[in-house]
């Protein structure tokens, strides 16, 4: 079962209905619900209402689990302020579950996926490794740590990371889901006219993600982002191809991509760990061809 990419991008699975507790179905509701709000907050907006989208075999599956999931979407929800004001539901062979969600901000005050400058530092609110770790779940050999690790990250509301992001000027800002840490900067890169520089050594990886990386537990959604961007990422020569992995990786409920000028990186550091966000500053954006990325 796979959350919704809600306009972002592919997202991976890590829920396996036949083999899943009711627990599993809850908390797989309750990440679709964190990674529809990601949206919301991405663009500095507050979340007013959501609105529940299911497909499901309710006779294979039965209604016990259709209502769990619904319970985790909805305390989740109701976690970010506001509430479910119904939905919409169809039969069919493989569960999905998502939300269509409404928020509101001022026109002055909307971040955009565009807009960045040269020498924006880039900052990332949530380590990389969901979807590695995800598929590691389903085949269940991930280490308890890890698994527990990831879904704490992906639980995480980005409510916190946008509220400081609020306290600063930012040029661009994105959450990270499907298309993986270099796929949602690529977009950003070259809709800001700009090319991007990361620095490998100070992306935060989840515990135990780039083992699992190096052993294969590699979602689907993550070969092709590395497909799409082999022609658009400079890579050194020595770097180890599980670290490769993870910044390709496809995420689901990641963290915000925030690109600030030098002077506000500080001050946005500073906000996000009065918040409790551990975050990292990555990288910078830079003049070059527009969407190209070095990773050093």
């Amino acid at each position: 079962m796979t959350p919704p990419s809600t306009g972002s991008g592919r997202t991976s699975p890590w829920w396996s209905p036949p083999t899943s507790s009711l627990d599993d179905a809850y908390t797989f509701g309750a990440i679709a619900a964190a990674n529809a709000l990601s949206d919301i907050y991405a663009m500095g907006a507050q979340p007013l209402m959501a609105v529940n989208l299911v497909a499901f075999p309710i006779k294979e599956l039965g209604p016990s689990v259709l209502a769990e999931i619904l319970r985790g979407g909805l305390d989740k929800v109701r976690e970010a302020g506001i509430d479910v004001l119904g939905g919409h539901s169809i039969d069919d062979r493989e569960p999905k579950y998502g939300l269509a969600v409404t928020g509101t901000v001022h026109p002055d005050r909307v971040r955009r996926n565009r807009g960045g400058r040269p020498g924006d530092r880039l900052v990332l609110t949530k380590p990389l490794g969901t979807g590695v770790i995800s598929t590691a779940i389903k085949h269940q050999v991930a280490p308890p740590a890890s698994a527990a690790a990831a879904i704490e990250g992906m639980l995480r509301l980005n409510r916190d990371a946008a509220d400081a992001m609020a306290t600063v000027e930012v040029h661009a800002a994105t959450d990270v889901s499907g298309f993986g840490l270099l796929g949602h900067l690529h977009y950003l890169a070259r809709a800001s006219g700009l090319a991007a520089r990361v620095e490998v050594a100070s992306v935060p990886l989840l515990p135990g993600a780039e083992m699992l990386a190096d052993a294969g537990e590699v979602p689907g959604g993550t070969r092709s982002n590395e497909r799409f961007l082999a022609s658009r990422v400079r890579w050194p020569v020595d770097l180890p191809a599980a670290r490769q992995i993870l910044l390709c990786d496809a995420q689901t409920s990641g963290g915000l991509l925030l690109a600030v000028p030098a002077t506000a990186a500080a001050p946005l550091m500073a906000a996000l760990q009065a918040r409790r966000v551990a975050a990292s500053v990555i990288g910078e954006l830079t003049e070059g061809e527009a969407g190209s990325i070095v990773v050093t």
